[in-house]
């Protein structure tokens, strides 16, 4: 074909409204030289089918920030690109059948009005003038967003694709994309009209998004997680009350019963009611249902018999749905990720190659997740951290059977609340700890972090550690004596907690030393000492914090958070030059914290050998119970302890010697209370991209003066010259039952001056403390706030500039 482009930019493949975003936004980026694929028709894939539900609504900082740039972008976009759509903004009532799901749609609502959006929440009565054909029965409370409403999923994709063509992309349809290859550094896309070469490609394949993810395995790659489900809804006949009222009032707000779990939305003059039924159907998982070469415009057979119970209380809650007869059933498919997030970003581990694929609600995310994927490839870095959507977030333990039970228990629980002390349970048991089954026997109670299991509390005998307990958002639970009585042991005595998959990278080479003070904000450490290192972009922003052990001159072992380990790869990899050697020994060594005022004690009868007097941030190498280890003095608890890091097949025995010398074991929720007394960061919660190193308060970990030139250093100077906006800060709280959650509203004088990053109970200090960012006016010790806790305001003091346990740090340092 003679104008068959045969280069680009960015090759897109996928024509779904994701991809069609995608296209858009790197146009109004500026960059119009790229291509989108797509097999058949635009919008022949899950687009075409789908609802067109358009919400702000999430209890995720990111989602919420990314769902609501679509709605702004959507409300603009016909007039913008000259294409006229139906675009319905009719807002939504989400009902509450619990006071925990009003603490929840408290805490939504805290997040969108930092957001500037007027989410509010109202008295069923209020919301029943909204909605007169709707019941009252069971409901305590309402959430109104008016923002909510629907979109033609079709005309929204065709809308983003002539704004994309009348900028300069190209759109080629009915070409599929049938395998990639890389050459001299750049991508080789290639397709039955011929090749495209391109600097970059972006997985946008829908639920096709795996088999295309399978050609990148060559190349780095890993099978992309997801699954299929069967999503149904149905559109009943006209309704004439709803035709009548539509004539006077304007059409209906889109209704969400999410406890029991459907939406129920207007659709002309009748109903469309789409339920995520528990007893759910996963699709293309068996060899007498294999996954289609093509799907284009189809759909399954109608399955409504699952669907009966939802059917029933919908007719109860709005009895006019029982008057209707159905008049179509949509059963299409929907790709789910195990958590129910799309992928969005870099594709771990190969280089130029990105995703925005795997979203269940496509059409609600589609313009957000086009500008984050246009930021990712223009610019290297997003306007806001998504981590909640970034591909990598999952590691290896990701296999089919995992992606299939995590898939269905999300859509069956698409509404459910995500309480802080709850642990989905399918799953699980992905990467076990050397001694997971002695932690358990014990009376661990396990968490799953990047698919490690570590106990997050120990039970006692007749301790009731059924999932119905952990439904809360308070801290009092049958966990909170025994995280007390774990903080208060490794307080007044020793502590040991087994930390299995610790992110650990081994880095050497002639020069290693050097390239490192090129990527980090600050300096590296001595010869047998340790430091933490600060990797920011080229904003300034915290990409990423590392601990550096160093051996020799030119060698160091890297350790970092077990969700960072394929991130902070990508992070090394990405610039590491040939001469270096980088290896990652996540899998081949674990860790156990040994801490308390009583640790040297231990050590001393365990590690006779060792130099126990070497003082805090030094390591060495030593023998433990008889097993070779490596001994580092450092305790994330804040305490006088030691990090054993030893090969998993030594580990048992060491942790039996640890135990039979007194430790107490405690876990990863008494761990979190301890860091967070000494005011200690924790990754993607209170150090993420959303700040800059100076607003995090690392100002002491960034050398200025140093002759190399780290990514962001420029940015830095100015911030520190200009004045940062907001700052790091510790306060107490005046909390009730709860601790304040990650992404607490900060209020002061009525108006929204920050938000916490983390909160807990601390029991050493016998407090509500919560870390967050204020601003900077106001970050002055004593000053007066309000943190909101689901609702309710609460007063918070800000503490001065060091950690509230132990000040001055002289029991970790004794």
């Amino acid at each position: 074909m003679a104008d068959f482009p045969t280069t680009a930019r960015v090759v897109i493949i996928g024509g779904g409204a994701i991809g069609a975003s995608s296209l858009y936004h790197l146009a109004k980026a500026g960059w119009a030289d790229c291509v989108l694929l797509e097999k058949n028709e635009l919008t022949a894939g899950s687009t075409w089918h789908a609802a067109g539900n358009v919400p702000t609504f999430s209890t995720s900082w990111s989602i919420m920030n990314m769902q609501r740039y679509s709605t702004e972008l959507y409300r603009g976009l016909a007039a913008a690109v000259d294409y006229p759509m139906n675009y319905h903004v009719t807002g939504s009532i989400r009902l509450a059948h619990s006071k925990e799901r009003v603490q929840e749609f408290e805490r939504a609502k805290g997040m969108g009005r930092y957001q500037g959006m007027d989410i509010e929440m109202m008295s069923p009565k209020e919301a029943q003038d909204l909605y007169p054909f709707m019941e009252l029965h069971d409901l305590q409370g309402v959430l109104y967003d008016p923002h909510d409403g629907d979109i033609d999923p079709s005309q929204l994709t065709q809308a983003l694709a002539k704004g994309a063509r009348d900028l300069g992309a190209r759109i080629e349809r009915f070409c599929p994309a049938t395998g990639v290859s890389r050459e001299n550094g750049e991508w080789i896309v290639q397709t039955d009209k011929g090749d495209i070469r391109c600097e970059y490609v972006v997985n946008a394949a829908g639920y096709y998004a795996q088999r295309v993810g399978e050609w990148f395995r060559p190349f780095g790659g890993r099978t992309v997680p997801m699954m299929v489900m069967s999503h149904q809804y149905m559109l009943t006949d006209e309704i004439p009350e709803i035709e009548a009222y539509t004539r006077e009032h304007g059409k209906l707000p889109l209704l969400r019963d999410v406890d029991t779990s459907y939406y129920l939305r207007q659709e002309k003059a009748g109903l469309n009611l789409g339920p995520y039924e528990r007893n759910c159907k996963a699709h293309w998982i068996a060899p007498d249902d294999p996954m289609p070469q093509d799907f284009s415009f189809q759909l399954y057979p109608d399955d409504l018999e699952r669907l009966e119970w939802y059917i029933e209380d919908a007719m109860a809650r709005v009895p006019l749905l029982g008057q209707a007869g159905i008049n179509k059933v949509i059963n299409g498919p929907i790709p789910y990720a195990p958590d129910g997030l799309p992928l969005i970003g870099p594709m771990p581990g190969v280089p130029n190659a990105f995703e925005a694929c795997v979203f269940t609600f496509g059409i609600a995310q589609a313009g957000g997740a086009g500008k984050v994927l246009a930021e990712w490839i223009t610019e290297g870095a997003t306007e806001w951290d998504m981590w909640a959507v970034d591909p990598r977030r999952y590691t290896d333990y990701t296999d089919t059977d995992y992606c299939i039970a995590k898939g269905m228990e999300t859509y069956g629980h698409e509404y459910a609340m995500h309480f802080p002390w709850h642990e989905w349970p399918a799953g699980r048991d992905k990467k076990l700890s050397p001694v997971h089954d002695k932690v358990k026997k014990l009376g661990g109670v396990m968490g799953a972090y990047n698919g490690w299991e570590r106990a997050n509390w120990f039970a006692q005998p007749g301790d009731d550690t059924s999932e119905d307990s952990t439904r809360t958002w308070e801290r009092s639970g049958p966990w909170e004596a025994r995280i007390r009585a774990e903080c208060l042991a490794v307080r007044d005595g020793v502590g040991v907690l087994d930390l299995p998959g610790f992110s650990r990278f081994n880095l050497s080479g002639d020069g290693a030393a050097e390239w490192l003070r090129e990527r980090i904000a600050g300096g590296l450490p001595r010869i047998g000492r340790m430091n933490l290192a600060y990797f920011a972009d080229n904003r300034g922003r915290i990409l990423t914090e590392m601990s550096v052990l160093r051996h020799r001159e030119d060698m160091f072992t890297l350790i970092t958070a077990a969700t960072a380990q394929w991130h902070d790869r990508d992070v090394l990899m990405g610039a590491l030059p040939d001469h270096l050697s980088l290896t990652d020994h996540t899998a081949d060594y674990s860790t156990l914290i040994v801490t308390g005022p009583k640790s040297r004690a231990l050590f001393e009868t365990l590690s006779p050998q060792a130099d126990l007097t070497l003082p805090w941030l030094s390591h060495q190498a030593a023998q433990v119970a008889g097993h070779n280890a490596a001994l580092a003095r450092v305790s994330f608890a804040g305490e006088l302890g030691w990090e054993i890091h030893a090969a998993n097949a030594d580990m048992p025995a060491i942790y039996d010697a640890v135990l039979s010398a007194g430790a107490t074991p405690f876990g990863m929720w008494a761990l979190n209370s301890l860091r967070i007394e000494k005011g200690y960061r924790a990754w993607k919660g209170d150090l993420s991209t959303d700040y800059t190193l100076l607003e995090g308060g690392l100002e002491r970990f960034v050398k200025f003066d140093k002759p190399q030139d780290f990514p962001g250093k420029a940015a830095l100077l100015h911030e520190r010259q200009q004045g940062s906006p907001k700052r790091f800060v510790t306060l107490v709280v005046d909390a009730d039952e709860a601790d304040a959650p990650y992404m607490s509203t900060l209020w002061h004088d009525g108006q929204v001056v920050g938000e916490t990053t983390s909160g807990a109970w601390g029991y050493r200090v016998n407090g509500s403390v919560a870390l967050g960012m204020l601003r900077t006016d106001l970050a002055a010790p004593g000053t007066e706030i309000e943190v909101e806790i689901y609702g309710t305001r609460c007063r918070a003091i800000v503490q001065p500039d060091r950690p509230l346990w132990d000040p001055e740090n002289e029991r970790l340092r004794a």
